[in-house]
C-alpha cells in the first residue's frame, strides 16, 4: 500500500507518560534527529520534581514538547498538534492543551480499569464519545513492544520498558525522521549491555514498521530542513550553552576555570557538563553545601582562576553573604543563577523569573553587582562570556540570570568562529603602583574602570589585606571613618554603573518607525514576546519591541527609549520586578503583565494581550 505523503511548514509534538516511562529520552532522541535533519526547533521539557512519583498519577506525567519547522521559529509553541499519551495521568493532564481536531496517539494497554480510577475516570474515554473532537490513534504499544521482543531472553516487565522506543521509532517515521542516530546512541549506551542495546533497536525498529505497515496512519508527513544562515550547527540545551560559554570564557581570558557547586534543580547539568571538560584545564568541585560552593569559588578567584558558582533560588540566598564579601573585596566571581519557581522549595523543575530582585538588593549592605541575562537557549553561550568579560575586567561579582525553561529547552546552536570571539584577558598586578614606586596599593584604582589592581597571593612586594571589613581607599587597611566609608560605598557603585558605558544601547525593532505601543522584556520571554509581535504585525498592528540583556546597569540610552513611546508593555514571569525598577528610575507609568504558572508565556496569550493595548490607544 502506497501512503500518501503530506508536507507541513512546522508541527508540535508532545511526548506524554509516566515518569518512569523515558518520555525526555525519548523526546531528546527525536529532537536529535530533527535537528540532524536541519529543521529549526525549539523544545519544552516538563516533569515532575519527585525523583519517582506514583505510577499512573497525575503529580507523575513527564511531557516533552517539540516545535520543528521550515522555517525561523522562536517558542516551543503554545499547544501540541500531535500528542502521544502513554496512561490515562498523560492524557488527562494534556488533553486540555490539545487544539479540536488534532492527532491523539493513546497507548491503549495502560487503559486498564486500575489506571483510570488513579486518575478519576469513571470509565475509559476511549470507549465513549468523549474524544470525538480529535483523531484518535488506538496503539497497543506495550503488547506490540512485548511482541516485537519475543525472541529476546528478556521479561515482560524489562520488555515493556522498550516501549518508549517503539513510539520513537513510529513517530519516527510518522515525520520522516533520520534513524541511524538514534541506533547508534542505542549501541552508545547499551554498549556494556549489547542485548538491551539490540532489543531497543528492535522495539524503535518495529515502531517505524508498525507505522509503515497499519492501516491507523494512511499518511504521513514531511517537514522541509529550514533555511538557516550558512555555518556548523547542533543542537543544543540552555544548559550545555552556558557551560560552552564558561569554557569558551576561561579560554579567551587566560585564566584556569575553576566551578565550586553544590547540585541543584534545574543547574545541576552545568556541573555536569563542566565535569566532562578537564582537558581545557578546568576544575569542578562538589561542594558539600551552597556556602562552601561559593566559598571555594572566591578563594579561586583570590588565587588568580575565573571563579564561578552555579546555582538556583534557594542557593542564591545561601551564598548572599558571601557575594557580598566578592563585592566589598572587588574580585572577579560568576554567580549563575538558573531561576526556579519558589518561594522556598517552590516547584524546582518549573520556570521563573523571580529573583531578579533578590539578584539586585539581597545582600546586607550596598551592594551594587552586575546582571547579565541571557534570552535564548543558545544565547546562554554568549552571556557567559559576556558575564567574565565584566567580571575580570571591573574586578566584580556577575550575577548571570538563566532559569529553567532556557536551562533545559534546546534549538540549533550556530557554532562560532572561535577568532570571533572577544578577548578578555587581564594583566595581574606585578609590582608597586603606589607613587613612592615602592609601596602596593591593592585598591589603587584604573581611572576608566575604577578597578582594583588582581594581586596573586605569593607574589613579592604585592601582599595586602584582605576580608570583610571595610577597607581604606587605596591601602586597604581597616577602616572605621565614617567618611571613608561613605567613599568606598560610592565608588563601589559608580563601578558598576559604569559599566553601563561598556554595553551596547537597547536596540528597539521598529519596522516602520511608527508604533506608539513598545512592548519590552527580559531573559527568557524573548521568543514568546518575538512570536506575539509577529503575529500581532501580520494582523496589520504597529508594535515595536525590545529586550534586555544587562539588567543592572541598564543601557545608557533605556530612559530615552522608554519615553519614546505612548505605552510600555512589560510581561515577566513574576509579579512585576522589573517593571517596579523602571518605574522608579525613570517615572515611566509600565504595563506590567504577570503570569506565575512555572511555564513560559504563550505567544497567542501575548498576542492578545498587545493588541489589547493597542486597541485602547
Amino acid at each position: 500500500m502506497t501512503k500518501q505523503v503530506q508536507q507541513l511548514d512546522r508541527v508540535i509534538i508532545r511526548f506524554a507518560g509516566d515518569s518512569g516511562d523515558g518520555m525526555q529520552l525519548t523526546g531528546d532522541r527525536f529532537t536529535a534527529g530533527t535537528a540532524e535533519f536541519g529543521n529549526d526547533l525549539s523544545t519544552l521539557p516538563n516533569f515532575p520534581a519527585e525523583i519517582r512519583a506514583p505510577a499512573g498519577t497525575l503529580p507523575g506525567v513527564s511531557s516533552f514538547q517539540l516545535h520543528f519547522a521550515d522555517h525561523d521559529i522562536l517558542t516551543p509553541g503554545d499547544a501540541p498538534n500531535v500528542l502521544v499519551a502513554m496512561n490515562p495521568a498523560a492524557l488527562k493532564a494534556n488533553l486540555s492543551d490539545l487544539p479540536r481536531g488534532a492527532d491523539l496517539i493513546v497507548n491503549t494497554d495502560e487503559f486498564t480499569k486500575r489506571n483510570l480510577q488513579k486518575v478519576g475516570y469513571d470509565g475509559s474515554p476511549l470507549d465513549d464519545d468523549s474524544l470525538a473532537e480529535w483523531r484518535v490513534h488506538a496503539v497497543p504499544l506495550t503488547s506490540l513492544t512485548v511482541k516485537a521482543l519475543e525472541g529476546f531472553e528478556l521479561s515482560k516487565k524489562d520488555a515493556e520498558r522498550s516501549k518508549n522506543m517503539f513510539a520513537l521509532g513510529l513517530l519516527s517515521w510518522l515525520y520522516h525522521r533520520p534513524t541511524e542516530a538514534t541506533i547508534q546512541f542505542l549501541e552508545n549506551k547499551f554498549a556494556k549491555k549489547p542485548d538491551i542495546a539490540k532489543a531497543n533497536i528492535a522495539a524503535f525498529q518495529a515502531g517505524w514498521n508498525y507505522g509503515e505497515t497499519t492501516e491507523s496512519f494512511s499518511v504521513s508527513y514531511e517537514i522541509k530542513p529550514a533555511k538557516l544562515a550558512p555555518g556548523v550547527y547542533r543542537n543544543i540545551s540552555g544548559n550545555q550553552a552556558l557551560a560552552y560559554g564558561l569554557i569558551a570564557a576561561s579560554v579567551q581570558s587566560r585564566l584556569p576555570l575553576f566551578l565550586g557547586s553544590y547540585p541543584i534543580t534545574p543547574a545541576s547539568d552545568i556541573l555536569h557538563e563542566l565535569s566532562r571538560h578537564k582537558r581545557f584545564g578546568i576544575r569542578t568541585f562538589q561542594a558539600e553545601d551552597e556556602i562552601a560552593g561559593v566559598g571555594a569559588a572566591l578563594g579561586a578567584a583570590f588565587g588568580g582562576a575565573l571563579g564561578v558558582t552555579t546555582t538556583s533560588g534557594p542557593g542564591v540566598a545561601l551564598k548572599a553573604e558571601t557575594v557580598g564579601l566578592a563585592v566589598t573585596t572587588e574580585l572577579p566571581l560568576i554567580v549563575v543563577d538558573v531561576q526556579r519557581a519558589g518561594p522556598s522549595t517552590g516547584m524546582p523543575t518549573k520556570t521563573e523569573q523571580t529573583d531578579l530582585l533578590m539578584a539586585m538588593f539581597g545582600r546586607n549592605g550596598e551592594s551594587p553587582l552586575p546582571i547579565v541575562a541571557p534570552s535564548t537557549p543558545s544565547d546562554c553561550f554568549d552571556a557567559a562570556v559576556e558575564a567574565a568579560r565584566i567580571a575580570v575586567k571591573y574586578r566584580t561579582p556577575v550575577m548571570l540570570l538563566s532559569d529553567g525553561y532556557l536551562a533545559n529547552g534546546s534549538e540549533p546552536w550556530r557554532l562560532p568562529d572561535a577568532a570571533d570571539l572577544p578577548d578578555i584577558s587581564t594583566e595581574f598586578a606585578s609590582g608597586p603602583n603606589g607613587e613612592d614606586g615602592v609601596t602596593f596599593l591593592p585598591f589603587k584604582r584604573e581611572a576608566e574602570t575604577l578597578a582594583r589592581p588582581w594581586a596573586i597571593p605569593g607574589t613579592a612586594g604585592l601582599e595586602h589585606r584582605i576580608g570583610g571589613i571595610e577597607k581604606a581607599e587605596n591601602t586597604g587597611n581597616i577602616s572605621y571613618d565614617p567618611d571613608n566609608h561613605d567613599r568606598m560605598v560610592r565608588v563601589r557603585q559608580a563601578k558598576i554603573d559604569g559599566i553601563a558605558n561598556d554595553i551596547p544601547p537597547l536596540a528597539v525593532d521598529d519596522p516602520d518607525g511608527d508604533a506608539r505601543v513598545l512592548v519590552l522584556g527580559w531573559g527568557s520571554t524573548y521568543g514568546p514576546i518575538a512570536a506575539a509581535v509577529r503575529r500581532v504585525r501580520r494582523a496589520g498592528g504597529k508594535v515595536a519591541q525590545a529586550h534586555l540583556r544587562h539588567v543592572n546597569p541598564l543601557p545608557l540610552n533605556t530612559g530615552e527609549v522608554l519615553r519614546a513611546y505612548d505605552k510600555v508593555l512589560l510581561p515577566e514571569i513574576n509579579l512585576g520586578q522589573l517593571a517596579l525598577l523602571l518605574r522608579a528610575r525613570f517615572l515611566v507609568d509600565i504595563i506590567s503583565y504577570n503570569r506565575v504558572r512555572g511555564l513560559p508565556f504563550k505567544a497567542e496569550e501575548l498576542a492578545g494581550v498587545i493588541q489589547d493595548v493597542i486597541d485602547s490607544e
